[in-house]
This record gives structure tokens, sequence and C-alpha cells, in this order.
């Protein structure tokens, strides 16, 4: 097979579009078409399905796009590798963690590695789903869970809680509950228990649904239920590491918190030389340090 009508083969098969492959490859659609169409008749098989809304792949089209995202991946792998063989940190680094803690944790904090590295090209991956570092989905990851994917350099940062949090308008309002059961006097702001989250914050938060209450207001991410914590519409199950850039909120019932969830910083082994990973490791454990000690561990 041509390894050009490849390249072109992958960028229509992830655009699913004959023109946006074109614009990214810089072809006209008639040149991408006519390579399409040579390698399809190369293979003796077709690999889409024409129809109005684009194109769809044929099942041998399928496997040969597994094919060329391996390919594509490795590429990517080798190119990052070449570069990291200079001294000047730069270049793109994808970092994926939860939508939560990159929001409202690590994003803010941004701007200090950007003053260090300024020809760094960061790009977040916000989700909750676990990406394939051995695949390349992303350079690194923070979870709140240990990775278990082979091939993986992992390090544990820091172990969190949930705790309960309220503004200072809402308790002046209505007032400080005691005890647990008062709580049910309240409203409760939580993330969705039958969303993907830490099993210790869903188990924790749990036991405080189940009971009674007069109101409750479910968010499937944290900046909703901290923003509504915020506003003074209840009292909110958050992680403990968003009470250090909100100074201002009241934590309800100390005594109450989740088990621990921890936190862990990872990449592929083949980045163990990265210039790009080294820095952005040197600057979370920096980061990671100061929350540690506002948190009093």
């Amino acid at each position: 097979m041509d390894w050009d009508r490849l390249r072109i083969f992958h960028a229509v098969a992830d655009a699913g579009s004959l023109t946006h492959a074109g614009e990214s490859l810089n072809l006209s659609q008639s040149a991408v078409s006519r390579q399409i169409r040579h390698l399809e008749e190369a293979l003796a098989c077709t690999l889409f399905h024409r129809h109005a809304r684009g194109l769809i792949l044929t099942e041998q089209g399928e496997l040969l796009f597994e094919a060329t995202k391996s390919m594509a991946k490795r590429l990517d792998s080798a190119t990052a590798r070449i570069r990291d063989a200079e001294d000047e940190v730069f270049g793109e680094l994808r970092v994926t963690a939860t939508t939560g803690f990159g929001t409202l944790w690590l994003a803010p904090r941004l701007g200090r590695l950007y003053d260090q590295y300024p020809n760094l090209k960061i790009q977040l991956l916000l989700e909750e789903r676990v990406l394939d570092l051995p695949m390349r989905e992303a350079d690194v990851a923070i979870r709140m869970k240990e990775p278990s994917q082979a091939d993986i350099i992992r390090r544990r940062l820091i172990d969190i809680r949930m705790r309960l949090y309220a503004s200072p308008d809402y308790i002046a309002a209505k007032g400080l509950p005691r005890t647990v059961d008062e709580l049910s006097d309240h409203r409760l702001l939580f993330f969705t228990i039958d969303s993907h989250q830490v099993s210790a914050g869903r188990q924790w938060m749990q036991r405080f649904v189940d009971n009674e209450n007069t109101s409750r207001l479910s968010v499937n991410n944290y900046f909703g239920v901290l923003q509504a914590v915020r506003h003074g519409l209840g009292i909110g199950a958050l992680p403990e590491y968003l009470a250090v850039d909100s100074p201002d909120l009241v934590n309800v019932l100390p005594e109450e918190a989740s088990d621990t969830i921890p936190v862990y910083f990872a990449y592929a082994q083949e980045l163990r030389q990265s210039k790009r990973v080294e820095a952005f490791r040197d600057f979370v454990l920096a980061e990671i340090s100061g929350l540690r000690k506002a948190l009093g561990g």
C-alpha cells in the first residue's frame, strides 16, 4: 500500500468528509477522491459508504482506520521524542485530568508554568474517561485513582477528601447544622450520584442523599456545585482542595468527610526523558506542595 494514500485515507476517515480532509491536507476534493479510489482498487474492496451527510467507514474501512490510527500515534510519539532531545522546553503537551480538578484547580495555576516556559503549548483534555497513555491519547494524566495500565510511570501526589461547605450568607440566613440529622432541614448540593465519579465521593454522599431533605440540587460537575454553594443555594459536597481557593466558604460539620481519594500523576515510560513532561511534572509537584501545606498535610 502507498504510504501517502494511507495518510490521505486516515484524514478522510477522521474527518468523515472529502472536503474537510482536503482542507486539512491542502488538496482539492477531486485529488483526495482520486487517491481514495486508487487505494480501494489496490485493496479490491470498498472503504467508505457514500451518502448525503458524508462518509461512513465500511467494515474493511474500520479495520484499516484502526491500523492508521495506531501508525499516527506512533509517529506522534516518535516526533515528540525527537523534539524532546532539544534542551529547550517547547511544543505541545496533552494533559488529561478530571473535569473538576482540571477546571477548578489546575487551569487557574497554569500561568506560573507559562511564565517559565512561554513556548509550551498545553492541550487540556478534561473528562472522567481514563485515556490510554501508552497509545498516546494523552501525554500526561492527573487522575483520582491509581492508573492500572502497563508501561506507566506513576507518582502519588496527595490524598484528598470530600467535605461539606456553605457560603457565609447561607449560614447567616439558614443557620449552621450541628449534626448530620440537622442536614435534613437544609438544601443539599452535590455531584449527581449516578454520574461517573470517584467511588469514595459517591459512597460518602449517598448517606446524606438517602435522608429525606426538603430540597436538593444535583449537578454533573463540581463547577456547578461550587457556583451553587457560592451563591447561597445550600450546603454542597465538594473536594477540599477547592476550599483553598475559596477561603470564605464555611466547612459544615468538619468531622464529616469521605474516605481518602488518592491523586496520581502518570505518563508513559517512553516519555521519561521528555523535557516537556519533566517541566510539567516539576510544576505540578511544586503546586501540590503548596496545596498540601494549605490542607495541613
